[in-house]
C-alpha cells in the first residue's frame, strides 16, 4: 500500500484508499501476503501437479474422499429415521434437519474463509477431527438430544471437508471445465445409490453401527489426499520455498493477540456468524417443535425465540454485517450483481424445494408404497443418482458450448412436471411406478439447474482470491434454504398428521403410536390391513400440501433463472479482477 500514498498519488486516489483501508494497512503490509494463505500457497501447489497423471491422482484422491464421506450421508438419512423411530421421536427427524443445516452454513462460511487464511491442508485436517467427534457421539446417542448435538457436530466436521474438497476442485480446474470437475465430489452417489441399500439391510436393526463406523472410514479414506498435499508442499518448498506462505504465522509488525484479533474477530468475522447462526435458529427451530409446545403459538417457549430471532438477532445481524464488519459475510457490493443474487436466490429455492419432499421420503416410501428399508434406500437416492449422472454428461457439452443459462431454464420448467408427478403419485396401490418416475424426473431437473448454476455464480465472482467466499455463500444459502425447508416441513408434518392418523384410526393409542414410531408400527399392520389403509390415506393427505408448497416455489426459481447471467467460461481458473467486464466485481471491504 506504500506505492499508494506516495507522492505521485493523486488527492482523489488517496481518498479511495482512506475510504477502504484495513487496519493492517496503518503497518504498511499488504493484506495477500497473511491473509490469502491458502490462496498464495494453492497456486503455487497447482503448478507441480499440472501434468494429466498428477492431476488424475490428485482428483482420484478426492474422489476417494467424497465417496467415504458420501456414502455415510448417503446411509445417515435412513439410519437418522431409523434412530428417531427408536427414540419414539420420527417427527423430529425435522429438527435434526433444521438444525444441523443452519451448523452447516455457518461451517460452509466459517470453513471457506479460514482456508483462504490458513490453507486447505491445515482446515483438512480440523473439519476431520470434528466430523470423527461427532459421528462418535450419534452412535453412542441414547436419546434425541445427544443424537441432535452429536449430528450437529458432525455436521460442522462434514460442511468443511465438503468445502474444502469443492475448492480443491476449483484451484486445479478451468471455468469451462469446473461442471465436469465440481461433479466428481458428487460422483460417488452413482455408486452408493445402489450399494447403500445392501449396507442399510445388513445394518437394520443396528443403526449405531452403520454410523459409528464412518469414523473409521472416512480417515481411512482422506490418507491418499493427504500425501498429495504433502507431496505438493514438499516440491514447493524443494522449488519455490521463498515464496510460499506461512499459515498460522503473524506479521511481525503485529502482536500474536493482535494478529488473532484481527483473524478471528474481522477476517472471519465471527459475530456476524454467531448472529446469524442464532438467529436462523431461534427463527426455524421453533417449528420443528411446535408438537411438542401443545398449544403452539400460545406457548412462551415457541413464542420468544421467535421474537428473538425476527426482532433482536436479524436486525443486529443486517445493522453489524452494513456498518460495522470490515469483510461482512454478504458484501453488498458482490451480491447486487445479477449474476450473484440471482444465482443465490436460485439455490435458495431449489434445495427449499428439494427437502420439502425429501424431509419425509424415506418414512413415506415404507408406509405408503410398503417398501423395505433396503428398497426405500435405493428409490430415494435415485434422484441423487440421475441428478450427478446428468449434470456430468453436461458438463461435457458445457466443455464446447461454454453457456449454461438455457440449461439452467430447461431444468427449471422440468421441476414443475416432477412435482405434479409427486401431487398424482402421493403412496397406495397403483403408484409405485409413478413415485419413482417422479424422483428420477426430479433429479434430472436437478442435474440441469444446481451445478450449472455453481458454475454461473463462480464465472461472475472475478478473481481466484473470491473463489472461496462466492463458494461459500451458495453452499450457505443453499443450507439456510435447506433448514427452512425441514423447519416448515417440520411444522406441516407435526401439525397436520397427528389430526389425520387420530381421525382415521379409531383406536388412540395406536394412532399415537403410528405417530412416534410408524417404522414400528407398520411391522404389526401389515399391507393391505384396514390400519396400514389409512396411514396410508393421512400420509397421502399430509403429502400432497407439502408437494402443494413446494411447487408453488417452483415459480420463483423460474425466475431467478432468467436473471442469471450468461457469461461464456473461459478456459481459465477465473476471470482477473482488472477485467473490463462489468459482471467482475471488487470485493467490498470496510472500517
Amino acid at each position: 500500500m506504500a506505492s499508494i500514498h506516495s507522492s505521485h498519488s493523486s488527492k482523489k486516489e488517496e481518498n479511495k484508499v482512506n475510504e477502504t483501508s484495513y487496519s493492517l494497512e496503518a503497518h504498511d503490509v499488504p493484506e495477500d501476503d497473511y491473509y490469502n494463505v491458502g490462496v498464495t500457497n494453492i497456486e503455487i501447489y497447482s503448478e507441480f501437479y499440472n501434468t494429466p497423471m498428477k492431476r488424475i491422482i490428485l482428483f482420484s484422491s478426492i474422489f476417494l474422499v467424497c465417496y467415504s464421506y458420501s456414502l455415510d450421508s448417503t446411509l445417515r438419512k435412513t439410519f437418522k429415521t431409523d434412530a428417531t423411530n427408536s427414540f419414539s421421536e420420527h417427527s423430529l427427524v425435522s429438527f435434526v434437519n433444521c438444525f444441523s443445516a443452519i451448523v452447516s452454513a455457518i461451517g460452509e462460511l466459517f470453513f471457506a474463509r479460514s482456508a483462504d487464511i490458513f490453507g486447505r491442508t491445515s482446515i483438512f485436517y480440523i473439519c476431520l477431527v470434528f466430523y470423527v467427534v461427532g459421528t462418535i457421539i450419534v452412535a453412542t446417542s441414547k436419546g434425541i438430544s445427544q443424537f441432535a448435538a452429536g449430528y450437529c457436530i458432525y455436521s460442522f466436521g462434514e460442511s468443511g471437508i465438503d468445502m474444502v474438497m469443492q475448492l480443491l476442485v476449483s484451484d486445479f480446474s478451468h471455468l469451462n471445465w469446473r461442471l465436469v470437475a465440481g461433479v466428481i465430489p458428487m460422483l460417488p452417489n452413482v455408486i452408493n445409490a445402489w450399494a447403500s441399500g445392501t449396507i442399510v439391510s445388513d445394518f437394520s436393526d443396528n443403526w449405531q453401527w452403520g454410523i459409528g463406523m464412518f469414523a473409521i472410514i472416512v480417515p481411512v479414506a482422506c490418507i491418499p489426499l493427504a500425501v498429495c498435499l504433502f507431496h505438493m508442499r514438499y516440491m514447493a518448498k524443494k522449488n519455490k520455498k521463498n515464496e510460499l506462505k506461512r499459515p498460522w504465522h503473524s506479521n511481525n509488525e503485529l502482536s500474536w493477540a493482535q494478529f488473532i484479533r484481527e483473524t478471528l474477530f474481522w477476517r472471519l468475522d465471527l459475530v456476524g456468524l454467531i448472529t446469524l447462526g442464532a438467529s436462523l435458529g431461534c427463527i426455524l427451530v421453533p417449528f420443528t417443535l411446535t408438537k411438542k409446545a401443545g398449544k403452539k403459538w400460545a406457548k412462551a417457549s415457541t413464542i420468544v425465540p421467535e421474537v428473538i430471532g425476527w426482532a433482536v438477532g436479524l436486525p443486529l445481524y443486517i445493522v453489524w454485517e452494513k456498518f460495522y464488519a470490515k469483510y461482512p459475510l454478504t458484501p453488498l457490493r458482490l451480491i447486487r450483481d445479477r449474476g450473484v443474487y440471482a444465482a443465490l436466490v436460485a439455490v435458495f429455492l431449489y434445495e427449499f424445494i428439494y427437502v420439502m419432499e425429501a424431509n419425509y421420503m424415506v418414512t413415506v416410501l415404507q408406509v405408503a408404497f410398503n417398501n423395505t428399508s433396503a428398497a426405500a434406500t435405493r428409490i430415494n437416492n435415485s434422484y441423487e443418482f440421475v441428478s450427478v449422472l446428468t449434470a456430468f454428461i453436461l458438463g461435457f457439452f458445457v466443455v464446447f458450448i461454454r453457456k449454461t443459462k438455457r440449461l439452467i431454464l430447461f431444468g427449471g420448467t422440468l421441476f414443475f412436471v416432477s412435482y405434479g408427478l409427486f401431487i398424482r403419485y402421493r403412496g397406495g396401490h397403483g403408484c409405485y411406478a409413478g413415485s419413482i418416475a417422479a424422483l428420477c424426473v426430479f433429479g434430472f431437473a436437478n442435474g440441469f439447474i444446481k451445478y450449472p448454476t455453481r458454475t454461473s455464480l463462480q464465472a461472475s465472482a472475478g478473481s481466484h482470491k473470491r473463489m472461496a467466499m462466492i463458494t461459500a455463500l451458495f453452499t450457505a444459502i443453499g443450507s439456510v434454504g435447506k433448514a427452512m425447508a425441514a423447519a416448515i416441513a417440520g411444522a406441516i408434518w407435526s401439525g397436520l398428521m397427528p389430526g389425520a392418523l387420530s381421525s382415521r384410526i379409531s383406536n388412540s393409542k395406536v394412532a399415537a403410536k403410528a405417530y412416534s414410531s410408524p417404522l414400528t408400527v407398520i411391522k404389526t399392520y401389515g399391507w393391505n390391513s384396514t390400519i396400514r389403509n389409512e396411514m396410508i390415506e393421512a400420509y397421502r393427505y399430509v403429502t400432497k400440501v407439502l408437494y402443494i408448497v413446494a411447487i408453488c416455489l417452483c415459480v420463483p426459481l423460474l425466475i431467478a433463472s432468467f436473471l442469471l447471467r450468461d457469461r461464456r467460461l473461459e478456459n481459465k481458473v477465473a476471470y482477473d479482477s482488472d477485467s473490463d467486464d462489468p459482471s467482475v466485481l471488487d470485493e467490498e471491504k470496510k472500517v
